[in-house]
């Protein structure tokens, strides 16, 4: 008898079951050539060095819709007009998702899974009814939550914000819906709890006080945080910077300006950083550099994968499949010594012209294929290269002598200048650059 991969009385995805690994000669589209869960990279399998998450928002909520046009996608688990009906469709469809494409985590904002009601009351109903169900999805599968949130950004209400709207009412219903969120994290398991300010911020400051709108927002996150201990969260609470879109000024711009925000306000200690690859190169930055101040200021959380297209404006939202740019984030993540908590979330979504319900399969096996494959990259690099001792060897003469003693501040400034006019004019040393990024293209 052939295995079921789903839990529900329906299936939504017949005709594809578990997702298997054939390597990289195979030809079949909806199998993996890279992502060997239980191969060994190092002390650790692909699949505990990766841990995947499937994004419950755009896989199964987004359609297909843009800017410039409407929904071309049409889902099964849509059909039902009830929106509570629908979404226990979408919650079985969800987790036979999971289950076949052989993912550990997934992730949900508060309305993805269930709908908003007609009063604070119905809607706290409507995602208890869901989580629960939800509850049972897991047990029966063993997939996990990585980190749930609340989406404080979709309904009219926030325009101008949520924890940093200038109306206190407004700001009571956003406590409303991450003390919701936060009670389903917890029930379901969460190891994370992201928040993901999209309308933090402002378009003119004729009309904003900007000192009061983060204050607020850090009285609001610590808030949330109090409440979460006080209902027996312990995992990792985590901010995703955008630098803009919706809001023209959005104060979680980058990775540098929330670690600046949380040590600023005293919450560096229970709050880290969530990095979005799309968000780092809409701030002009690379998604390695984003990594990279998160690692050094020890704040790097969890990580959600995609790409943008370089020739649009907007945060796109594709699935990773750049080699080099997912060689060069795996670098950063083993120097870190992994993710920890954290894992390789795919906010992505399927083209607008992708059509067919197994191309979000293909999407999620490209995706976790450029990551398994950037993965031994990155480990080989590491294990057989130079590359680690020559960038230390760039700094070297701090590692002893004056320069150590600079380090440990025991030099003053009249000091440096005697030192300079003792040792003349120093000597020109290459940067080595291109070596370092031939090494890369080596190893690919």
């Amino acid at each position: 008898m052939a295995q079921q991969y789903f839990v529900g009385d329906k299936e939504y995805f017949p005709g594809i079951a578990r997702i298997p690994f054939e390597g990289r000669e195979s030809d079949n589209p909806l199998a993996f050539k890279f992502y060997e869960r239980d191969r060994l990279v190092g002390d650790r399998t692909m699949k505990q060095h990766l841990r995947f998450a499937v994004c419950y928002w755009h896989t199964f909520c987004a359609k297909g819709a843009d800017p410039f046009g409407v929904d071309t996608q049409v889902f099964p688990w849509d059909a039902a007009h009830d929106p509570m009906a629908a979404a226990r469709a979408r919650l079985d469809a969800a987790f036979e998702f999971f289950t076949k494409l052989g993912v550990p985590y997934y992730c949900f904002h508060d309305r993805d899974m269930a709908p908003e009601g007609g009063s604070v009351a119905e809607s706290e109903r409507n995602l208890a009814t869901l989580v629960a169900l939800a509850k049972e999805r897991q047990q029966a599968t063993g997939v996990k939550l990585l980190w749930g949130t609340a989406n404080l950004f979709g309904h009219p209400r926030y325009m101008n914000g949520a924890a940093t709207n200038p109306d206190f009412a407004v700001v009571t219903h956003a406590a409303a819906q991450v003390k919701a969120a936060l009670d389903a994290t917890v029930a379901l398991g969460g190891e994370n709890y992201v928040f993901w300010g999209g309308r933090e911020g402002y378009a003119s400051l004729l009309n904003t006080d900007t000192r009061r709108e983060q204050d607020h927002l850090a009285r609001f996150l610590q808030l949330a945080r109090d409440y979460g201990r006080s209902i027996g969260f312990t995992g990792t609470f985590l901010i995703e910077p955008k630098p803009m879109e919706p809001s023209k000024h959005q104060y979680d711009f980058d990775a540098q300006t929330v670690i600046g925000f949380l040590r600023h306000y005293g919450l560096a200690g229970d709050f880290k950083v969530n990095v979005e690859a799309n968000h780092a190169t809409l701030a002009g930055h690379s998604f390695a550099h984003e990594l990279q101040m998160c690692t050094d200021a020890g704040l790097l959380g969890s990580i959600d994968a995609n790409r943008g297209d370089p020739q649009n404006g907007w945060d796109t939202d594709q699935f990773p499949t750049d080699l080099y740019d997912a060689v060069h984030a795996m670098l950063v993540v083993l120097q870190d010594g992994g993710l920890h908590s954290g894992g390789l979330n795919f906010d992505a979504k399927v083209r607008r012209e992708s059509v067919d319900l197994d191309d979000i399969f293909i999407a999620q096996i490209g995706g976790m294929d450029t990551f398994a494959r950037a993965l031994e990259v990155a480990f080989r690099i590491r294990e057989s290269s130079t590359l680690t001792q020559r960038k230390q060897q760039r700094y070297s003469s701090f590692d002893s002598g004056d320069g150590a003693l600079f380090e440990q501040g025991k030099l003053d400034l009249a000091a440096l200048r005697n030192l300079a006019e003792q040792g003349g004019e120093p000597a020109h040393r290459s940067g080595k650059q291109e070596w370092f990024e031939n090494v890369i293209n080596q190893y690919l």
